[in-house]
């Protein structure tokens, strides 16, 4: 077996190289501080604008704590609109899903964003902006969320948006016959109501913290009332219209000239092409390409000392989670996973895997990016192979093998690589199993295997994770864990308006993971991106913290 570091050589020579108890909008707006301030912390490299968009994010908050409101459209810097011109070429992954109840990827969230619009947005600092909705209300008691919509937003086909279509699009994805994995996501939803045509008020059963961060989900696009065949018809209010799709190969998309955002897009088109990590790499730096936001970091390190390319880097809250399945063996024995866990050396994968752009994990989904929920100290077993083989042996497993089914794009193979590596040294075999990323999230395929490497893109709120991935009824329990403690430890998380009680209750979870939990969570990776300069962003080239959610309606043909 060739050690990790003779893998990491012949990779770069290979490549030559994300008072009074808080009210639900209070918790928010700390948050969001205490977050990008975390951010500050993390990397220097995470935007030198930060400060001016984070406060800007800031300032959508009113002084009452009930109240927020989209900041003047036409002071948000547009400049003039000249003619539009130029199209944007930018390489993703191909799509299998466009219909927003189940698209998943990157690539099937940036089509949705082009073609579609959201009620509202999180930004590059993950403050809530408006979008479609201009402004809201939270009521007194945190239970209700009153949204006031633009009044001058048209579908492509030229019908007005009204709230009958936000009602339209929420329902569907908490519909048990449309069966979106989001169901979930708005369990706690009691009812959606519109009193007038831009007027939409979501009622909720208890309160939730962070329920304006679940009206931002990448599934929640505003589609029209009464629409089914989302695979072939795209008629959304977004930026873009799509002129042609091909799917496997690209999509072409031109500017939306009714667009309710006067002035948006400044591009007259983009296109998506639709190849794999490397080959969109080479078309971008040949010239064929002008953005491109997946890769292995080292190619992204390699692209830095490109002259002909801008790019930027900061870490998110994603992350790649090696889980194990606890409903059957040998994943439902707590030696096997503790031996797992010894057997890991999540420094080293960090350092392969990320070099140097990411930050440290500690076995749960929640990283140094959530500042005050992070727990630096909770406790994983210290690196110990030959204590991991004895451990397995006790257990009746003396020689495993595993099956590793991994998505073939970002860092999760070099990730797969130093795990089949470091845990050799324990005497378990791992035999990597490459497949593509679409396939790999298709069919609730990963949602089978015994032992997967699966991505978890940025979110906003680490809530988000815990209710899809961790609760014994989450739509997307991957490991089949369910322990009746830890479940109540995340609904006290996602319920209670106390601070103090939410912080110790993610602590809490954090220390169970550690101890005995399914998953190992090695680091969180960055958001990165590079695009050819003769390409110029107003505000500069950002990056949203899940590259699917970026948008290109302020990119301009220099």
């Amino acid at each position: 077996m060739r050690s990790t570091a003779a893998y990491v050589l012949q990779y770069w020579f290979f490549y030559l190289k994300g008072g009074r108890a808080h009210t639900p909008l209070h918790e928010q707006f700390l948050r969001q501080i205490a977050m990008c301030s975390s951010s500050r912390k993390i990397s220097r490299r995470r935007f030198l604008s930060l400060s001016a968009a984070a406060a800007a994010g800031a300032l959508l908050y009113k002084t009452s704590p009930t109240f927020a409101q989209a900041s003047d459209r036409s002071a948000q810097g547009l400049r003039p609109q000249t003619a539009r011109t130029g199209v944007i070429r930018v390489g993703w992954e191909a799509v299998k899903r466009l219909d927003p109840a189940f698209a998943s990827s990157d690539s099937e969230i940036a089509f949705l964003t082009a073609v579609y619009d959201y009620l509202v947005d999180v930004t590059t600092t993950d403050a809530v902006s408006p979008r479609l909705a201009e402004s809201w209300r939270v009521s007194e008691d945190g239970r209700q969320y009153t949204f006031k919509l633009v009044p001058n937003a048209k579908f492509h086909d030229g019908k007005p948006l009204t709230a009958e279509d936000v009602l339209y699009s929420f329902n569907r994805l908490r519909d048990p016959a449309v069966g979106s994995p989001k169901i979930s996501l708005f369990d706690n939803l009691e009812q959606i109501s519109a009193p007038d045509d831009l007027t939409v008020v979501f009622t909720l059963k208890t309160t939730e913290p962070d329920f304006i961060y679940s009206i931002t989900d990448n599934s929640a696009v505003i589609v029209r009332a009464g629409a089914t065949n989302f695979e072939t018809e795209f008629i959304g209010t977004g930026p873009f219209k799509v002129e042609r799709y091909i799917p496997e190969d690209r999509t072409l998309f031109v500017a939306n000239e009714d667009y309710w955002q006067s002035g948006l897009p400044y591009a007259a088109g983009m296109e998506h092409r639709y190849l794999d990590s490397n080959a969109a790499i080479e078309a971008l730096r040949g010239g064929e390409l002008d953005v491109v936001l997946r890769m292995p970091n080292a190619r992204f390190v390699a692209l830095q000392n490109d002259p002909n390319l801008q790019t930027v880097t900061f870490p998110t809250s994603g992350h790649d989670a090696l889980r194990l399945r606890m409903d059957m063996p040998p994943g439902n024995d707590p030696r096997v996973r503790k031996a797992l866990k010894m057997a890991t050396n999540r420094e080293e994968i960090n350092a392969f895997a990320q070099l140097g752009l990411g930050s440290p994990g500690r076995d749960a989904p929640i990283g140094a990016y959530f500042a005050d929920y992070f727990d630096p100290d909770s406790p994983l077993p210290p690196y110990d192979p030959d204590g991991a083989r004895a451990l397995l042996a006790e257990a009746g497993y003396p020689d495993l093998t595993f099956d590793l089914f991994v998505p073939n794009t970002g860092t999760r193979p070099d990730f797969a690589v130093v795990i089949k590596d470091q845990w050799a040294k324990a005497g378990i075999t791992v035999n990597i199993n490459l497949v593509d990323e679409a396939t790999y999230y298709g069919d609730d395929g990963w949602l089978e295997v015994q032992l997967g490497i699966t991505g978890w893109g940025a979110r906003p709120s680490p809530q988000q994770y815990l209710d899809f991935s961790l609760k014994s009824d989450g739509k997307w329990n991957e490991s089949r864990i369910a322990d009746p403690e830890l479940d109540a430890l995340i609904v006290k998380a996602g319920t209670s308006v106390d601070r103090a009680e939410r912080i110790a209750a993610y602590k809490a979870i954090q220390r169970k993971l550690a101890e005995d939990g399914p998953l190992i969570i090695p680091y969180f990776f960055p958001t990165v991106g590079a695009a050819r300069k003769e390409w110029q962003f107003e505000g500069g080239f950002t990056v949203q913290a899940f590259p699917g959610r970026t948008t290109f309606t302020r990119a301009r043909q220099a």
